[in-house]
């Protein structure tokens, strides 16, 4: 899973940014958010909220310039935290004790429900079953142009509940680039190309693991509003849907086919995938993951908590030899760091009272709670145009739930769901990079749809909150 524009720029070709560009940038961040945050005197704020401003600004500012990597300023924002923050009978901590809080996140229960998704994902990537599904799926519709477009979007939305959406997008444009290849001069393969970065970074909001702003968003609800696997689903799957059917009519409409029918034949007779394990460990891991995903459904039947079904892939796939401990250090611990420095920059913020001071100083006013959630998930998409998305939820989550104390969710939820809408550009998220890195697609390809997708989504995304918060 691949997070950054240093990742993005890497498959786009380009240079990454040096040392010195890096010092630099790194630099002004630091004087930017020591002058923001100690120069003026802020009035009625605390010296923790004081500090934690300091390191709001300072993630910010790294995360957005891009000048360390975006896990590296993850485990920086916990290093500040316990420095300025945890010594006792300082700035905020009391007792011993107190500098414990910001590092508890790592061992949250959240952080192995999404290793249990990466897990479960991984398993089926190696065996193949993530191809074999798709191959057969995709041409399951017909051979007419929109049920092509919208098998391909359909796939691509299901695995990327389940999948990273980077993998999901990479698996899916390997499966129909035969097809775009065939289309020489036929510009309906720029809906394909299109449809399945729209589709990926859609898809993600349907799940809590779909993608790591959603984590995030029930990270911080934990003792507020607390949001489960079933219950994001209803709140994420609606507006995802809608979007993903916004998306496949609009590329319809604007790249037709000149064609009636598509030769699909290069997929379907294309060689077996997954054939290098045994057919016994894709069938175990079908198995699990068909288990896992039906407990994590039904946990209001059974009682077991979604975080302790999360341990069933992990434990049954290094039993059974499908992940070995090379695929453990394989899986994208970056992402779960930066989960985790997220939730611990949350419980800075709010734990100091900076949150509350934020909200208390906001030009408000009598603010309906719907406009404010419209207004939360816009900012979020367009945040997360020019940034990681992550990072973009790492920083507006835990400001955007204190504005509506009464509906935390609906804030939390606006702003993860609405990060996920950002796709107007190569460069705002992975998947977008990777479709047009095939040199079939040009930047203002990306431009039309994505507009559409990052205005209606967050509206849409705020009005079905109001019914199911």
């Amino acid at each position: 899973m691949l997070d950054t524009r240093r990742a993005i720029n890497a498959i786009l070709g380009r240079l990454q940014f040096t040392a010195t560009r890096s010092l630099v940038r790194g630099s002004l961040c630091l004087a930017f958010s020591l002058g923001v945050a100690y120069l003026p005197k802020w009035p009625d704020m605390s010296p923790g909220a004081n500090a934690a401003l300091f390191i709001l600004l300072f993630a910010a500012s790294l995360w957005v310039t891009e000048a360390i990597p975006a896990f590296a300023v993850a485990l920086l924002i916990i290093g500040l935290e316990i420095a300025l923050l945890g010594k006792p009978d300082g700035i905020f901590a009391q007792s011993d004790h107190d500098w414990e809080m910001f590092i508890e996140p790592w061992a949250s229960p959240l952080i192995w429900l999404f290793l249990g998704g990466l897990v479960l994902a991984h398993g089926a990537q190696k065996t193949g079953l993530d191809r074999w599904v798709a191959t057969r799926v995709a041409t399951a519709l017909g051979t007419r142009p929109g049920a092509v477009l919208f098998a391909t979007m359909g796939v691509t939305f299901l695995f990327s509940m389940f999948m990273s959406n980077t993998a999901t997008a990479a698996m899916m444009v390997a499966v129909i680039m035969p097809v775009v290849g065939a289309l020489r001069g036929d510009q309906f393969r720029k809906a394909l190309l299109l449809g399945v970065p729209f589709a990926a970074n859609i898809g993600g909001m349907g799940t809590i693991i779909g993608t790591p702003p959603n984590a995030i968003a029930v990270g911080m609800l934990e003792g507020r509003q607390p949001i489960h696997f079933a219950q994001w689903m209803v709140v994420g799957m609606p507006p995802a849907m809608v979007l993903a059917l916004i998306a496949g009519v609009y590329l319809l409409l604007r790249y037709p086919s000149e064609q009636r029918h598509l030769d699909l034949s290069a997929i379907v007779g294309g060689p077996p995938v997954g054939s290098i394990l045994p057919l016994w460990q894709r069938a175990v891991v079908m198995g699990v993951f068909i288990l896992t995903v039906a407990l994590w459904l039904t946990d209001g039947l059974h009682g077991i908590p979604t975080y302790v079904v999360s341990f069933i892939p992990i434990c049954v796939f290094a039993a059974a030899m499908i992940i070995g401990p090379e695929d453990m250090r394989a899986l994208p611990w970056d992402i779960l760091i930066l989960i985790t420095g997220g939730l611990s920059l949350g419980v800075a913020i709010s734990e100091t009272g900076l949150a509350d001071w934020i909200v208390a100083h906001m030009p408000l006013g009598s603010t309906h709670g719907l406009w404010l959630a419209v207004l939360v998930g816009l900012f979020a998409a367009a945040l997360s145009t020019f940034m990681s998305h992550t990072a973009a939820a790492n920083i507006l989550i835990p400001l955007a739930i204190p504005l509506a104390p009464d509906a935390p969710a609906m804030m939390a939820v606006c702003a993860a769901l609405g990060s996920s809408t950002a796709m107007a550009l190569p460069i705002s998220t992975p998947p977008n990079a990777i479709a047009y890195a095939g040199g079939h697609l040009q930047a203002s390809d990306f431009l039309g749809g994505g507009l559409l997708l990052g205005i209606l989504g967050p509206i849409l995304i705020a009005l079905w909150c109001t019914v199911v918060l």
